[in-house]
C-alpha cells in the first residue's frame, strides 16, 4: 500500500479519498484478503493527513465488507471490492424496503422466492 495518493485541493472529503485509495488497493492486489493493513496512524503519516480521517475512512470501508476490525489482530482485509459493491446494494434495497413498509424478513422471504 505504498502507492496511496490524495489530493488535498480535490472537492472530494479527504476521508473518501482514503477509502478510495485503500478500495483501489485493494482491487489491485497491492493490500491481499487475509492481509493485516498498517496502522492508521503510519498510513495518516504516509498521506499526511490527519489520523482520524483514516480512522473514518477505515470505517468506511469496514461498512463495506471489505475490512475487519479485530482487537490485538489489527485492521484486515476480509473482501473484495465486489462484494463491497454487493453489499452497498443490500442496504440501499433495505432502505429502501423499509420505506415502502417492508420488514427484513420479508424483503429475505421475497429474494428466496426470486431464486
Amino acid at each position: 500500500m505504498q502507492t496511496l495518493k490524495i489530493d488535498k485541493d480535490e472537492p472530494v472529503a479527504l476521508h473518501d479519498q482514503v477509502a478510495a485509495e485503500i478500495r483501489r488497493a485493494i482491487a489491485d492486489g497491492e493490500a491481499a484478503q487475509g492481509e493485516r493493513l498498517p496502522p492508521a496512524v503510519d498510513i495518516a503519516t504516509v498521506l499526511g493527513v490527519n489520523k482520524n480521517t483514516v480512522i473514518r475512512a477505515l470505517h468506511i470501508l469496514r461498512d463495506e465488507g471489505l475490512l475487519d476490525f479485530t482487537r490485538g489482530r489489527g485492521v484486515r482485509v476480509v473482501g473484495t471490492p465486489q462484494r463491497g459493491a454487493v453489499l452497498t446494494r443490500i442496504d440501499e434495497l433495505l432502505t429502501f424496503a423499509r420505506t415502502q413498509g417492508y420488514r427484513h424478513d420479508e424483503v429475505v422471504a421475497l429474494i428466496q422466492a426470486r431464486t
